[in-house]
């Protein structure tokens, strides 16, 4: 096992097939398991559909665990990348319009104009609903003491 080398391309054979994988063989001895999601570059629903045994295949050693003398393979990054296909251009959605305008059409809005600022109501309003609230408070505490001290 030493002398296989992460990331080395070598070639193997299928020796026993799983329901989450293939193990496989590999030149120079030793053995590796090849994950499902590492058979194909596209959806495999059943391995046996991809791999038999005693098929010979090309996997790349992905990592491998000294301790447990563990091996993991991988076929799909042996494998060429495919090519993605161009994606033909839509046609079908209509083109948005830019939404917007140049600097100069904008309007100027002046953040220290008090005409643009939401009026303040006049200070005695303001005194009347104070002195509303506080009687509402007053009351409210009178209330929950009394029947606090009932208890």
């Amino acid at each position: 096992m030493s002398e296989h080398v992460v990331g080395s391309i070598v070639e193997g054979k299928v020796i026993k097939i799983t329901p989450f994988g293939a193990i496989v063989a590999i030149d120079g001895g030793g053995q590796g398991l090849v994950h499902i999601s590492q058979i194909a570059n596209s959806f495999v629903q059943d391995i046996n559909d991809h791999l038999k045994v005693n098929d010979t295949v090309k996997v790349k050693i992905m990592t491998i665990d000294a301790e447990t003398k563990r091996i993991s393979l991988s076929i799909r990054a042996a494998l060429p990348k495919p090519e993605r296909p161009e994606r033909p251009e839509r046609t079908d959605r209509p083109q948005r319009q830019p939404n917007f305008k140049p600097r100069d059409q904008k309007p100027n809005y002046d953040r220290h104009n008090d005409s643009q600022a939401s009026p303040q109501p006049p200070l005695n309003e303001f005194e009347e609903r104070m002195k509303d609230f506080l009687k509402q408070s007053n009351d409210k505490m009178a209330s929950l003491n009394k029947r606090a001290n009932k208890r």
